[in-house]
């Protein structure tokens, strides 16, 4: 075991993929961020950490089932003319779900509440980890199969991934925050999922789409928001704020 990390080869086959664990586990974040924002502040963190935890825990459990992992690419059955493999099946219904959660959530954060006092209501503590969790699965399966890709040594594979799962761990909060605090950032984050959801769903009926130009779009458009924050500050005007709350004029007679 000590010779292997003896080897230059060794560390940089180590450093190449835990930079493409990080890169992977961007998309994880995203989402564990949007979700937990939907919890009193006093829980969040919780949820932040236990949601990583479970993808570290999914991870290695996928490593050290590898004759599973492999038999997931055998075909179950044929889809517009496409053979659909367990893990096409995997990577299709995270798609899908990803799809369905980001649209809801763009829906709620943009719905005008007609009330005098503004109740606000959040998830409950279970549902967030549970869909985390569902998530989990998806992009664990994605990062498993590109570490496999990468090196043929399970422990580098270990060591990698437990590297990016302190790195993740280490940002989750900080890139939780900031999407929290600026309502803009958030529904950057939301369509960067439904991009990410099309593209597993894609995946999943073999039309492959290379992730450079998926993290070229993201990057972009992340550059042009940060370049509106500026101009905001510049001109003092401030963000614009989802979930707004109408309310009554004074005077106002009900019909």
């Amino acid at each position: 075991m000590l010779e292997l990390f003896a080897s230059p080869e060794t560390w940089i086959a180590l450093m190449t993929l835990i930079a493409l664990e990080i890169v992977l586990g961007i998309d994880n974040i995203v989402f564990i961020s949007v979700l937990v924002g939907n919890l009193p502040s006093q829980e969040r963190e919780r949820a932040r950490r236990l949601g990583i935890g479970l993808a570290l825990i999914m991870r290695l459990c996928l490593l050290f089932a590898l004759s599973w992992l492999i038999g997931l690419v055998t075909p179950l059955l044929t889809l517009f003319g496409n053979e659909i493999s367990g893990r096409d099946l995997i990577l299709i219904g995270g798609g899908l779900f990803l799809l369905a959660k980001s649209t809801h959530e763009i829906h709620d954060s943009l719905e005008v509440i007609e009330d005098d006092s503004r109740n606000v209501v959040h998830a409950s503590f279970g549902a967030v980890i549970a869909q985390i969790g569902v998530i989990d699965m998806v992009f664990s399966l994605d990062s498993v199969i590109t570490a496999i890709g990468l090196v043929d040594h399970i422990a580098i594979m270990v060591a990698a991934i437990l590297v990016s799962m302190l790195v993740m761990l280490v940002l989750a909060r900080p890139i939780g925050q900031f999407v929290e605090a600026n309502p803009t950032f958030k529904m950057l984050a939301l369509a960067f999922l439904i991009l990410i959801g099309s593209t597993l769903v894609a995946e999943g009926l073999d039309f492959h789409v290379p992730r450079g130009y998926i993290y070229f779009s993201m990057a972009f458009s992340v550059v042009v928001e940060l370049l509106n924050m500026v101009a905001r500050s510049a001109k003092k005007k401030k963000a614009v704020q989802l979930n707004r709350v109408i309310r009554p004029a004074l005077g106002s007679v009900d019909s």
